[in-house]
């Protein structure tokens, strides 16, 4: 069984330690104690420590070995219009054990109105959900939760390939879309949908930011699992397009996913 890993401030000197709420997770929930050896992350480097003390408020560590990490090169940004907070919640928790770089919410026309005003309030504990899912799914960095934005500065996103879910009838499959010649400069936005989708006004503004409408297919599904299915397709077609090939096979990964597979809808 691979050991847990947790998050750390800093290490320094060879050593690191977690203090208050989170030492207290640590020390009564799941019982560390003194001389067992688990992974830390500093959210540069995976690290193998051994607990030094484990108090009711801190849990100290001393650095064995530096570790190997495999993180996915890619960095994919998920843009998420603001949904109820229970489900906006699920979707951080998902999105990072899936891998996203980031997440960066922002309000849209058909957002509930006052989530915009509350949503400032909810970044920390988007994070720590963050964190705990990290922890849980053995990444070695933290995806970033932005602040939230508006729809207009949501949109000015640099990354190469912006992709827009898109409820209406039209638009490309998502996996068709993607591109042939990734590298790891190459990042991928996404932009998800409030529940009721994207209005004409929206709509016409991703296009002229350079967005490409693309579809998941012809059921409408909740914004969460949209965005949660269009990460898992990326993420996976990036991971098929750098999976070494056996010697002498034609095969893509595009080939091997298929194409009819892959369409988008945002609700």
């Amino acid at each position: 069984m691979a050991r847990r890993r947790f998050f750390v401030d800093e290490v320094r000197g060879g050593r690191a330690q977690i203090l208050g709420d989170d030492a207290h997770h640590l020390t009564r929930v799941l019982r560390v104690e003194t001389g067992q050896k688990y992974e830390i992350s500093d959210n540069q480097s995976v690290y193998l420590a051994q607990i030094e003390a484990a108090r009711k408020d801190l849990v100290s560590f001393s650095v064995l070995e530096k570790l190997g990490s495999i993180e996915t090169p890619l960095p994919i940004a998920i843009v998420a219009a603001l949904i109820k907070f229970d489900r906006f919640e699920w979707l951080v928790e998902k999105a990072t054990e899936l891998g996203v770089d980031s997440i960066v919410p922002c309000m849209a026309d058909r957002s509930e109105k006052g989530l915009d005003r509350a949503a400032g309030k909810r970044v920390s504990r988007w994070r720590k959900i963050a964190r705990e899912a990290s922890e849980q799914s053995r990444r070695a960095r933290l995806p970033d939760i932005a602040d939230p934005v508006s729809f207009a500065e949501a949109l000015a996103n640099d990354a190469s390939v912006k992709l827009a879910l898109e409820e209406q009838t039209g638009a490309a499959p998502l996996l068709a879309a993607l591109p042939t010649d990734w590298t790891a400069e190459r990042g991928v936005a996404m932009l998800v949908g409030p529940e009721g989708g994207w209005t004409d006004r929206e709509r016409s503004a991703f296009q002229a930011s350079a967005w490409t409408p693309v579809s998941l297919g012809n059921t409408v599904l909740r914004a969460e699992t949209a965005a949660i299915a269009g990460l898992a397709i990326v993420s996976s077609a990036w991971n098929a397009s750098n999976y070494p090939k056996p010697a002498g096979s034609s095969v893509s990964g595009r080939d091997r996913c298929g194409d009819g597979h892959s369409s988008t809808e945002s609700g």
